[in-house]
């Protein structure tokens, strides 16, 4: 693969346009956060000057708890140039990737990428990080649609390693891997879903919280139970295995009868499970157990998979302080 873009831009000086930059500046890289938006001409140095605390800010508090040299906020800040409207033409005229961060409406989009494809060069990679448009409406509004997918980051940018990047049929292979290397490069965990609404973590995580608010709702428990729960039990747990190799690790067969019960008893619309786990149920693949599931097993050292497994959700008991040796 190619060497990484180095010339890297973020359209939007909001909330994520801020995060991104934190998170190229950490990593060594110069990034422009360049303003898209037409202003008064006392409006910009107010937001710039927002922008530039609140990000300083970020850094003081990584330095306070000791994730980074306090020496190396100026240096990080050093990186991050912030552009005016008036500028944007020189500031995106070299830009290899810009991460488009305007605000969640198509209208916004619609100009926002008027705007970039008439200034960013025809081989620069668009990014957009919208959490709900698919990449495919927007490569409508693109001269070069090919380089146009989403990268939706999680909050706060630069601290969340993963970012989900969804593709449009027409986007470039070459355009992903780009993409992809040089998040890697900055030291995130970029994965590849399907353009379909919610990416991975939103769709699960809407699930999630609504079920924990609908709990609180019916008097299930209370919201301190429920986080408590969640942080040292279910979070905890899928911190160390991933979800789907969970299934795999507890058994398919126990998801199975799992979703039977709570369809019966709280809600089908819930719980059914997909057709999926009900196959998998019937050929008998029911994850570790059965050698296949989700994954295949067979061939594999299961013991030294078993330990690995552990190993991992010792790490999280420890890093939550509630490792305790034997009496």
């Amino acid at each position: 693969m190619s060497a990484a873009p180095r010339r890297i831009a973020a359209a939007g000086a909001g909330r994520m346009g801020r995060g991104i930059a934190l998170a190229f500046a950490y990593a060594g890289y110069d990034i422009a956060v360049v303003d898209l938006k037409a202003r008064e001409a006392a409006a910009w140095p107010r937001l710039k000057d927002d922008a530039l605390a609140e990000m300083r800010a970020s850094l003081e508090m990584l330095a306070d708890l000791e994730a980074m040299p306090r020496d190396a906020v100026g240096r990080v800040m050093h990186r991050i140039r912030l552009v005016p409207e008036g500028e944007a033409a020189e500031a995106l005229a070299q830009a290899e990737v810009v991460f488009e961060g305007v605000p969640e409406t198509l209208v916004a989009k619609q100009a926002a990428f008027a705007r970039l494809c008439a200034l960013v060069p025809a081989d620069a990679i668009l990014a957009s990080t919208t959490s709900t448009i698919l990449p495919g409406d927007l490569a409508a509004f693109a001269t070069h649609p090919e380089r146009v997918l989403n990268a939706h980051w999680l909050n706060p940018a630069f601290v969340i390693p993963l970012v989900e990047l969804s593709a449009h049929a027409g986007t470039a292979h070459s355009a992903i891997a780009r993409l992809r290397g040089l998040l890697e490069d900055i030291g995130k965990v970029p994965v590849l879903c399907a353009a379909a609404p919610g990416y991975i973590v939103p769709r699960l995580q809407a699930l999630i919280m609504n079920e924990a608010a609908r709990m609180v709702e019916e008097g299930v428990a209370s919201p301190e139970d429920i986080d408590r729960a969640t942080r040292y039990g279910l979070g905890l747990r899928f911190a160390a295995l991933g979800v789907i190799e969970f299934i795999d690790y507890g058994g398919n067969d126990i998801l199975y009868y799992a979703s039977r019960y709570l369809a019966a008893h709280l809600s089908r619309e819930r719980y059914q499970a997909p057709a999926i786990v009900e196959r998998l149920m019937r050929e008998n693949r029911n994850g570790l157990r059965s050698g296949e599931g989700f994954y295949d097993y067979r061939g594999r050292d299961l013991q030294a998979y078993r330990r690995d497994a552990l190993g991992r959700t010792l790490g999280q008991l420890r890093h939550a302080g509630l490792y305790r040796p034997p009496r």
